[in-house]
Parts: structure tokens; sequence; C-alpha cells
């Protein structure tokens, strides 16, 4: 968004609402509605298959088509998806890492396309494309968890992206540095800031290092970076931190790639409050919440976000339904078309109050940077597993203080009485749900495409993509190539698999700390961990795990760290599970209880699998706990299908948890 004079209204930021589900064809259907309803911005939401790269018939991908996001596995899809909607004149924000560049590449093919249907040219149509691709990586080793190649690998894939946008699609972001998901994942303020800005520091260092830039041009490179923040309901100090942000930045770029154009270094940026926050009890409460959590990136002109986009009330239920998206973005436009609040100037230059919380965020965080960098960088401090111990810990610590009360969820932890909601009343439709029949289509639409392509097209660009892989040439051609020939995701991200291999991140339990979570309850649990194991003969094993796609592993890793502290053995081998891997984990290690995890809405495809590995196993007696986003409905479901406990958001003492983990363990096995 372009910046007015201290003279003028400011202009109202770009409003987006995070959506996609089922199928190209219904989410297109969406967009427009929501176009309709005033949005200013696209904001496409791709399902977990998509994601990591991986066609609708990979047997990871079953349970997870079209439930988190639109999936996309070709160019047909991409047409579908953008079908009456021109590109050149949209602002499309795509949330997409792994596979930016082959998303990218589609966009830019149906852009192509549009140009040439109406007789335009084709450069001019790409110069006036404007949007984002996320395209960070480094916090999906930390936080997301849908990364696919090595970091190198991924870097360059980033590197590549980059110095091609700024050659062809010169207004295009190509690149999210995204703290958004850091935040989520139990960052502070301060490491918040400090690991986007190490992100970017690694990011940039790369595309000057690559040779792929001029030096003079790299000005262009920094005015196209933008970043994803996250926005709590601490909103004094969430607007003190993007004011850190802001200077660190300015600074950055100046000192560091010699940026001299002002305009250059500025902070762009767009934000999702925080979605983490929202919770289960009485999700009423959640409505202020997100109002107060947009207050702290709009208040403060100096630091305003250019892109907004805001969760529904009952995201922690379920998959919002587009009354609810509406809602949501009504919020934006009363704030910016009924208030005044465009009108003036930066309402917080000169509060020494605010400059304070400012000057320690940026000192905090000049010492992390400083820290990460002397460890060798960014890339460095994931593959050490400095960056995701650091978080967990910060985490575990958030945790505690929810459990102690001294951090209050109203509704959660205090003031939990209530009335009976008419939002959720009896009969109320109160989330979306995807029909499973929308996988079964997807498979099938699938196969078709792949019958109906020149597949001797197909497999050239797929040899030319393996071959450039090989060396050190920009890989975006290639892609470009790829979409056109009609490859699918799956099969662009199996031949880079094929040259970089695949990854799996540190998941920072091991070294996390757990300071403060001691007590008489921990200390109880302790006990009864204890002597139910010497009844037994010996240790309580607990197996965590994370079925299919989903990568949000905040929650697993938590429930790991503490049943560590309660005594348990713990075997906690990561995300993106198969349930045979889960089975064969947990027969090998001779567990006594399995802990699913399950935030994407698989649960009743992936669970059960688990339940019934184990019974082909000879292990149907080892009890299998669920825990995660799970609507009532489901959770007697899974308990008819033999899942000893379900536990949903609403469930945050982890303490309690570990004591009814070991009920479950000792009722399995007989004891009294």
């Amino acid at each position: 968004m372009p910046y007015p004079t201290d003279r003028e209204r400011d202009r109202p930021w770009v409003m987006r609402t995070y959506a996609g589900h089922s199928s190209a064809a219904a989410s297109n259907e969406l967009y427009r509605r929501n176009l309709a309803k005033g949005q200013t911005g696209l904001s496409v939401a791709f399902d977990l298959p998509t994601q990591t790269g991986y066609d609708a018939d990979h047997k990871l991908a079953k349970g997870e088509v079209g439930k988190v996001g639109v999936p996309v596995a070709h160019i047909g899809d991409m047409r579908r998806l953008f079908d009456g909607i021109p590109l050149a004149e949209a602002n499309t924000s795509m949330t997409i890492n792994a596979p930016a560049m082959w998303l990218l590449s589609l966009y830019v093919t149906v852009a192509r396309e549009q140009a040439e249907a109406e007789g335009r040219d084709v450069e001019e149509v790409l110069a006036k494309l404007t949007g984002t691709t996320q395209n960070d990586i480094i916090k999906e080793y930390l936080s997301r968890g849908t990364y696919i190649f090595p970091p190198g690998p991924s870097l360059r894939l980033i590197t590549d992206m980059i110095a091609w946008t700024v050659h062809h699609v010169p207004r295009w972001n190509p690149i999210n540095i995204c703290s958004y998901h850091l935040q989520e994942a139990g960052a502070t303020p301060t490491q918040e800031v400090a690991y986007a800005l190490c992100t970017a520091i690694a990011v940039l260092d790369a595309v000057r290092d690559s040779g792929q830039v001029e030096p003079s041009d790299m000005a262009k490179v920094v005015a196209r970076i933008s970043f994803f923040v996250n926005a709590g309901v601490r909103f004094v100090e969430e607007m003190s931190k993007m004011r850190a942000f802001t200077a660190l930045w300015d600074e950055i770029t100046r000192d560091r790639y010699g940026v001299e154009d002002p305009k250059a270094r500025r902070l762009r940026y767009g934000v999702q409050v925080n979605s983490l926050g929202l919770t289960e009890a009485q999700p009423e409460n959640n409505v202020q919440r997100i109002v107060l959590e947009m207050l702290a990136v709009s208040l403060s002109r100096g630091a305003r976000a250019r892109a907004i986009q805001l969760p529904a009330w009952n995201e922690a239920l379920g998959l919002p339904r587009p009354w609810d998206q509406q809602w949501a973005l009504r919020m934006q436009q009363v704030l910016a078309y009924e208030t005044d609040l465009l009108e003036y100037e930066d309402i917080f230059d000169g509060s020494h109050v605010i400059q304070s919380k400012v000057d320690e965020i940026v000192a905090g965080a000049r010492e992390e940077i400083a820290h990460v960098q002397e460890m060798g960088g960014a890339v460095a401090a994931v593959e050490s597993g400095y960056m995701k111990s650091q978080l967990v810990s910060s985490f575990a610590d958030y945790r505690r203080k929810v459990e102690t009360g001294e951090q209050v969820l109203v509704g959660v932890n205090k003031f939990d009485t209530t009335e009976p909601s008419p939002l959720q009343a009896e009969g109320a439709k109160a989330i979306e749900t995807i029909d499973p029949v929308v996988e079964k289509q997807a498979v099938s639409a699938l196969e078709e495409w792949r019958s109906t392509r020149d597949s001797d097209a197909v497999e050239r660009s797929l040899e030319n993509l393996r071959a450039v892989a090989k060396t050190t040439e920009n890989l975006f051609e290639a892609t470009l190539a790829c979409a056109s020939a009609g490859v699918t995701t799956g099969e662009w991200a199996g031949a880079l698999r094929e040259v970089f291999g695949e990854y799996r991140a540190p998941t920072g339990v091991s070294a996390a700390s757990s300071s403060g979570e001691s007590g008489e309850h921990l200390e109880r649990v302790r006990t009864r961990v204890r002597e139910t194991g010497d009844e037994l003969g010996e240790r309580l094993r607990i197996l965590v795990g994370k079925p299919g796609l989903d990568g949000h592993s905040n929650g697993a890793e938590q429930v790991a760290v503490r049943a560590r502290d309660a005594g348990f053995e713990v075997i906690y081998q990561g995300i993106r599970l198969t349930p045979e891997q889960i089975t064969a984990a947990a027969v090998q290690e001779g567990v006594h209880v399995i802990g699913l995890s399950v935030l994407s809405g698989s649960h009743l495809e992936v669970v059960p699998e688990v339940v019934d590995g184990l019974r082909a196993a000879g292990a149907g007696d080892v009890p299998v706990i669920v825990g995660g986003i799970i609507p009532p409905d489901d959770a007697k479901l899974l308990t008819d299908r033999g899942i000893a406990r379900v536990f949903t958001p609403k469930d945050y003492e982890l303490t309690e948890i570990m004591d009814e983990i070991v009920t479950v363990v000792r009722e399995s096995r007989g004891l009294a």
C-alpha cells in the first residue's frame, strides 16, 4: 500500500480473509463472495498435501485433502481457483512455503494465459502482478512444520525465486518473512523480532552472494521483502514490538546492505492476529480478543500494518463458516471507515512509556541477533536445534503461567461460569465441515488429469528440472516449464526430493528447559508414575505421535516435555508420520500408552488407523489417547472406535492430563 504524507488521511490497509477449502471451484466461489463484501485482497489457504508437496492420492494425504485449505495439484486447479478474477488487478497472498516456487509458477502461468486471452502484452501484465508468497522456510523448521527439503536447498529455492521476481514480476513480494508462527510456538516479543530478522539476514545474504542480482539492485530486493507478524492481546507490548521491528529493519538494511533510500527500508508487513490465543471455552470472548489484537497493529501510524487478516471467533472449534469470516471482515471495516483512526499522525510519538518498551525490545533483539550470527546464522541455529529449543522453553513458561493462574485466560482459568451460547445453540451448525467425498473427487480428478495430458512433455520437463537442480542455475524457468506441461504438485516436489533429499528438523524437546514446572500436583503425579512403573516392573513409556501432515507440533512438544517432567520415558519422533510408522514405533519401544496430536481435522481418518494397526500387530491392549481441535460429535465417534480419552483445547492443565494418562495406563493393565 502507498504511504501518504503526514497531511493526508492514511489509506486503509489491504483487508483479507484467510480462506480456501474443499476444491478450487468451491474456493473460487468463496473468494468472489468475499470480494463482493468489500475484501480488498485475497489470502489463499492451501491444504496440507499441497503445502508439503504431495498429491491427493499419496498415502500421507489421506484425511487431509481440502481440510485446512484448497488443494492445488496442477495448472488446471489454478485456472479454476482464479476463474473470473483478473490477476493483474488482484492483490493475492499465498500462504505457501516449501513449494512456493511451484505455486507462484502456476499463478504466473495463469496470468500469462489471461493476458494472451485478452490480447494484452504478457510482460506488461506480469509487471502489474501484486501480492505475496510466504516462502519463509526457516520458521517452518521452527514452528509450522510444512518443510520438505534440507535448509541449504530450501534457501536456494528462496534465492532463485527472489532473483527471478525482481527481474520479471517487480511488484511481487517473493518472500513474506513470517514471525507469526514463531509467536504461536512460544516466542516472546524479543525472540519474535530477533529470529525473524535473523531469517531476513540469511535470505538477503544468500541473494547478495548468489551473484544473480547486481549490487545496485539490492535496494529493489530489500524493497520487496515483506513480513507477516502475529499480534497478541497484550496490545501495548505488541504495538511496541512493531515499532522496535521497524527501527531494527531500517538499521539493518541501511548498515548491512547499504540501502540509502528510506522508502526501500520501510518495514512492510501484514498481520494475522493470534489464533493460538482463541479459546474453545466461551468462544464468544474471542471477538473482543480479535479486536484488541487488531488495534496493536493499527494504532501506531509509523508502524501500521499494510495488510490485515483476522481469524474468526470460532477457529478454536473448527473451520469457520462464510458468515464467521464476514464478521471478521466487518471488524476491519468498522475500524477503518467508522472511526477516526486514520486521520492523525502517530499518536505515540513522544510517549516515554512506549519508547521505554521499544528500547527494551530493541536491545534484547540486538543481543539475540548477535548470538545467532555468532553461531553461523539462522540456518546453523536451526540445524543445531538452538532456536527450536528456545521456543519450546518459552512456550513451556507460558503454559506454566496459564496453569498457575499467573496468566489469566478469561473463561478458561478464571471467570469460567457461563450461560448457554446462542451462537452454539442446539441445531446450530457452529463450524464448516468438509464432506469426505471431497478427497475421493480430488483423487478421481487427479487420475483424469494424468490420463489426458501430454506424458512425454511432462517427463521432459521433470527431467530438465532434475538436471537444473544439480547445477547452480536458477530453477524458476524450469519450474515454469513444468507448470505449463501439466506436472502435478507431487511430481514437482518428488523430482526435487530425488536431488535434494528430505529433512527432519530437531524437535527441541530434549534440550528444552521447564523451569518452574514443580509443585505439589506434579510431585503427586510423579509419584503415581513411579509407583505404577514399580507395579508393572518397568518405567512407564509414552509415545507422542503426530500422524498425517499436520505440522502444528507445539501442543505435542509441550505434552512430551511435561510427560518427561512427570517421570515418563518419552518417545517423540516429530511430525508427519504415517499410522503404520507410529504403530511400528509403539510395538518396537513397548510403550504403555500412545498420545496422538491432530489439529488439521483429519482425526476421524488417521486415528482409527493407528488403533487398527495396533490390533493387527497384537498390541491392541495399548491404549490410545487423542488431543486436538475435535468437535464433540467427533470425540464420541473416536471413543466408540476404542480411543481411551479425547482432550481438546479446553483441557489446558497439562499436569492434570498426565494424571489422567496414568489412570488410563492403570485401567488398561487391570491395576486398581
